[in-house]
């Protein structure tokens, strides 16, 4: 298991999409940049949704007296089975949208960079 890199580098191709459109649409600057925005939360949101989904009914091994973290198969990133099973959790339905975002809204402004240089 691992963060979802396929996801996040997945969002640098929704940005570069995203901004290709805004460009061909002749948007003004501020409507290409907020188009980005827009689009790059709604790739980040659909993915928080999915990994909601995905992870947050693991939560119930919280009040599983039998529930065996230090074996669950995630990394001990804190050292401590339940902690590192918390900031998995943390990691996975949190950070892993928010970085989706961010890859987003970059492999949008670098399009824009492309294609601002390719016009000169």
């Amino acid at each position: 298991m691992g963060v979802p890199f396929l996801n996040i580098l997945l969002g640098a191709l929704v940005g570069w999409w995203a901004a290709g459109r805004a460009v061909r649409l002749a948007l003004k600057q501020k409507d290409t940049l907020r188009r980005i925005l827009l689009i790059s939360g709604t790739a980040a949101g659909f993915t928080l949704l999915v990994m909601v989904i995905i992870w947050a009914p693991l939560f119930a091994m919280l009040w599983d007296p039998q529930a065996d973290f230090a074996n669950f198969g995630i990394p001990m990133i804190l050292y401590d089975p339940l902690w590192s099973f918390l900031g998995w959790q943390v990691l996975m339905i949190f950070i892993s949208p928010f970085l989706q975002l961010l890859m987003s809204i970059f492999g949008g402004y670098m399009y824009l960079l492309y294609w601002h240089s390719t016009r000169d």
